[in-house]
């Protein structure tokens, strides 16, 4: 990247946050365009401040006023009721109790004020969230005009105690009419002017600790879950055993580029690019082997599949050969997408009801064709130039999703040229000049998967340290592999992020990410 093309993205990259934090003389060295922009997003965050006060205000003295009034009534638990049972909103079964259900049975539930909606001042419909679903909840007369009751606002805290009834029209065919309630937390009234439709990006990042209470937003990181329970579930299934390799590193995986240096006790180190030399050492105590941990790559690149911290799965096996490899990267995206669409319920179905089964086998593609059907389908290197790829041209994000969106199905791109992969993976024997590398390509995503056989012979591996200008001293536990037992093995690692971006079809890899980091965004 020339120093016109960084200047670029950094200008790209600057949120309204850093605007307002600028001084007129750095304002002064915006281009007008962006000048103009930043200002209209500066003049409206202000104006949303300043309304927000007016409202609390308002709201303030006519609260007070209405407060003197709650404050005589009190309500009581009817100790004639039935007990209470406590539940979760995910558990409740709409079948009458005889039928193993809860139609009919009283219960407290716990959770926050999802939704409000006053029909009058004696009626309310309260949506209730707990993590694990949604219930209306009906509360009327007296348990409406206590203190409380007027203070209530989205996000607070409640218990409610109540029957749950069976209405068609609600959500899950069940509501709750609500006999006795408590405050457990307050939410203060400003929480309705927090976050809008309007927010910009740098807002709801800034407020990301209230984004994710959202219904998109908590049922995108339950899903999260579910999907990284289906990938244990496929390596458990397939007798693989989970590793803890460390994070904190002295040496490097994919480049130093893109390394996080700090200082380790008086040491150099660095965060970790890879799990995967230490998961290599792995595969001689205990076979066939895997780990899901954070990664990290100090990329300045700013789309929207980057991410500077990002978890990784990576596995490792020893006795294959390439085609071995191929087979399992491939069963293990097409399995887990299967689990993955057995249990993800009514949250898939909101977030992407389009997800089907892959069908295998996938499409095969070499590096040397892909730059052909580059070449053939007019996706250019550069377009302002209309140049064309040529052998050893490395295929950047861009033309590389248009030639997968352009294919339409998941490929597996292999055997990339030496000069383009890491030091460690094995040459193809056919031509030594490629590798035998692999690259899984998904529609709309773009790179999934990343893997490859390594280089099992212990020269060999010498004259790469020794080629890439690498001391091959920090590595002597990673070189001993090949000392003490070589045998033929490789492996992959899979972004998480990308693939939930696929099986949820999101389109920004951000909002899969409970506090995503990348280039200019490191809080909360």
């Amino acid at each position: 990247m020339d120093g016109a093309e960084e200047a670029a993205g950094e200008m790209e990259a600057l949120g309204l946050d850093a605007f307002m934090a600028m001084d007129e003389a750095a304002r002064a060295n915006l281009p007008k365009s962006r000048l103009k922009k930043m200002l209209r997003l500066e003049a409206n965050a202000k104006k949303k401040e300043e309304k927000a006060k007016e409202q609390a205000g308002a709201q303030e003295a006519e609260t007070r006023r209405r407060m003197e009034e709650a404050e005589k009534v009190v309500i009581t638990m009817d100790p004639s009721l039935p007990q209470a049972v406590k539940c979760k909103i995910g558990k409740l079964k709409c079948a009458p109790a005889e039928d193993g259900g809860h139609i009919g049975t009283r219960v407290m539930l716990q959770g926050w004020t999802h939704r409000l909606r006053w029909e009058s001042k004696k009626l309310l419909f309260l949506e209730l969230r707990d993590g694990t679903g949604y219930i209306q909840a009906v509360m009327s007369g007296n348990l409406c005009m206590t203190k409380d009751a007027l203070m209530l606002n989205r996000e607070a805290s409640v218990s409610l105690y109540g029957t749950v009834c069976s209405d068609e029209r609600a959500k899950g065919g069940m509501e709750l009419h609500v006999d006795y309630w408590e405050l457990v937390g307050s939410s203060p009234a400003e929480i309705e002017m927090i976050l809008t439709h309007e927010s910009n990006p740098d807002i709801l990042l800034n407020q990301r600790h209230l984004v994710i209470r959202g219904t998109k937003a908590s049922a995108v990181l339950r899903m999260r879950s579910i999907i990284t329970q289906c990938f244990r579930e496929h390596f458990f299934a397939n007798d693989y055993v989970e590793l803890a390799p460390p994070t904190l590193v002295q040496t490097q995986c994919e480049g130093g580029s893109t390394l996080f240096h700090f200082d380790y006790f008086g040491e150099p180190a660095y965060l970790t690019q890879s799990s995967q030399l230490y998961l290599e050492t792995g595969i001689p105590a205990v076979g066939d082997c895997f780990c899901i941990l954070p990664s990290y790559r100090a990329e300045k690149s700013s789309t929207r599949r980057h991410l500077a911290e990002f978890h990784h799965i990576e596995a490792e096996f020893a006795f294959i050969d390439f085609e071995d490899l191929l087979q399992r990267i491939e069963y293990l995206i097409a399995d887990v997408v299967d689990r993955v669409i057995e249990k993800g319920g009514d949250l898939l179905q909101v977030l992407n009801p389009g997800l089907k089964p892959l069908k295998r086998p996938f499409k095969r593609l070499t590096y040397t064709d892909a730059v052909k059907f580059c070449r053939q389908h007019n996706i250019y290197k550069d377009e302002a130039t209309q140049t064309h790829f040529e052998f050893g041209d490395d295929i950047p994000e861009g033309p590389e999703r248009k030639m997968t969106d352009m294919i339409g199905e998941p490929i597996l791109m292999i055997k990339f040229p030496m000069t383009l992969k890491s030091f460690y993976m094995k040459r193809c024997p056919e031509d030594r000049a490629l590798t035998e590398s692999v690259d899984v390509l998904i529609p709309g995503v773009g790179e999934v998967v990343g893997g490859s056989m390594r280089m099992h012979d212990y020269d060999e591996l010498m004259e790469a340290y020794e080629r890439e200008n690498i001391d091959p001293a920090p590595y002597y536990w990673f070189s001993d592999q090949r000392k003490y037992g070589t045998c033929p093995h490789g492996g992959y690692g899979l972004g998480l992020e990308r693939f939930i971006c696929y099986a949820l079809a999101q389109h920004h890899i951000r909002d899969v990410c409970l506090y995503p980091r990348y280039r200019g965004r490191i809080e909360p």
